[in-house]
C-alpha cells in the first residue's frame, strides 16, 4: 500500500467521481483509477461502487477515516521534518565540561540567541563521561568535553578540536609546596589531594600519571563544582590538579596560588562533539560553529595570560 493510492481514494470519495479526482490531484483519470484498484488489490476488498457516480461500499465507508488519518499523519511528519531542516526546532541541548560553562560559555550563547531568539537554549554542566552518554542517548545535541577514550570513533561521531591546556597545581597562597615553582611529582604524592568525582576527565588523566610516576593519589574529597574547590583548599592544607581553564581569575586572589607540574606536563584537550545527521540542523550546525569560533580564539587569549602568570611567579 502506498501513499498515492490512499490519496487517490480520498479524492475520489470526496468528489464522487474519478475524473473529477483526477483534476484535484492534477493527474489523469486512468491513473487514478489504476492507483484505487491496486488499493482495492492490496486490500483483497472493494472500496467503491462504480456506477455513474462513485459511492463508498460498507468497506470503503469503513476504511475512509483510517485512510484519511495516515495521510494526514503523514503530512503531519512531513512538515515536522522541513521546519526541523528549516532551523524551526523548539529547543537546542547542550552538555559541557564545568570550566566551558563557567568561564567561557558566554559568548556563544549571546551570539546565538541573537541569531535564533525563537529556540531555547539548556545548557547542563556535565563531566565528559556522562556528558558523552546523555549525546549517544540523543538527550542533547552537541556536548564540549575533554577529549577522551570513550568517546567512540565512529562515521557518525563529528569531533572538532578546540583546544589544549596545561593541568596546574592548585594551592593555599601559604602551602609548604609554593616554595617550588615547579613542583615534582614526588611532592604532589606526599599531600591529599581534592579530586572530581567519576566520570570527570580530568580526574582520569590525573590517576593514570600518578600510576605512571609510581605513586599513590590520596583523594581526601570528591568535589564537582569549581568554586567548592577553590573554597576547601584556600583554608586547608590540600592540594588539586586542574585545568588552566579552570583557574581562570585564580591570579586575583592572594588566598590561592598555583603553581606547574614537573615534566612530564600534563595536558588535557577539549573537543566539542556532536553526530553528523545533528549538523545538518541550522540551529545546531551554527552553535557548533561558534564553540568551534569562540572558545577556540578565547582560550588563545586565556592561555598567553597564563603563561604571563607563570612567568611571574
Amino acid at each position: 500500500m502506498r501513499l498515492e493510492q490512499l490519496q487517490a481514494f480520498i479524492a475520489v470519495a470526496e468528489t464522487g467521481s474519478f475524473q473529477k479526482a483526477a483534476q484535484k490531484c492534477n493527474i489523469t483519470q486512468s491513473t487514478i483509477s489504476r492507483q484505487v484498484q491496486s488499493l482495492e488489490t492490496d486490500l483483497g476488498i472493494s472500496l467503491l461502487h462504480r456506477h455513474s457516480q462513485a459511492k463508498l461500499t460498507i468497506a470503503g465507508e469503513k476504511f475512509l477515516g483510517r485512510a484519511r488519518r495516515i495521510c494526514n499523519e503523514w503530512d503531519t511528519a512531513t512538515q515536522e521534518l522541513a521546519n526541523l531542516v528549516a532551523g524551526h526546532q523548539p529547543e537546542l541541548c547542550v552538555a559541557a565540561i564545568p570550566s566551558v560553562c563557567a568561564y567561557q560559555m558566554s559568548p556563544v550563547l549571546q551570539k546565538f540567541r541573537a541569531a535564533y531568539p525563537q529556540v531555547q537554549l539548556r545548557l547542563t554542566a556535565l563531566g565528559s563521561d556522562r556528558a558523552l552518554k546523555v549525546l549517544k542517548d540523543g538527550l542533547i545535541d552537541l556536548a564540549v568535553v575533554i577529549n577522551n577514550r570513550f568517546i567512540a570513533v565512529s562515521p557518525e561521531m563529528v569531533v572538532d578540536s578546540l583546544y589544549t591546556e596545561r593541568i596546574m597545581v592548585l594551592m593555599a597562597a601559604d602551602h609548604p609546596l609554593t616554595k617550588y615553582k615547579v613542583i615534582p611529582w614526588q611532592q604532589l604524592g606526599a599531600y591529599s589531594h581534592v579530586v572530581f568525582k567519576d566520570g570527570y576527565a580530568t580526574q582520569r588523566l590525573v590517576q593514570d600519571q600518578f600510576r605512571l610516576q609510581q605513586l599513590k593519589l590520596e583523594a581526601a574529597l570528591e568535589l564537582n563544582c569549581l568554586d567548592a574547590f577553590r573554597g576547601v583548599i584556600r583554608h586547608s592544607n590540600l592540594i588539586a590538579l586542574l585545568t588552566q581553564s579552570s583557574l581562570s581569575g585564580v591570579e586575583k586572589d592572594l588566598s590561592l596560588a598555583v603553581r606547574d607540574t614537573e615534566s612530564p606536563i600534563l595536558i588535557s584537550e577539549v573537543v566539542s562533539v556532536t553526530t553528523s545527521d545533528r549538523i545538518q540542523i541550522p540551529p545546531i550546525r551554527y552553535f557548533r560553529q561558534l564553540v568551534c569560533e569562540l572558545i577556540t580564539s578565547q582560550n588563545i587569549c586565556n592561555y598567553n595570560q597564563s603563561e604571563l602568570l607563570l612567568n611571574s611567579l
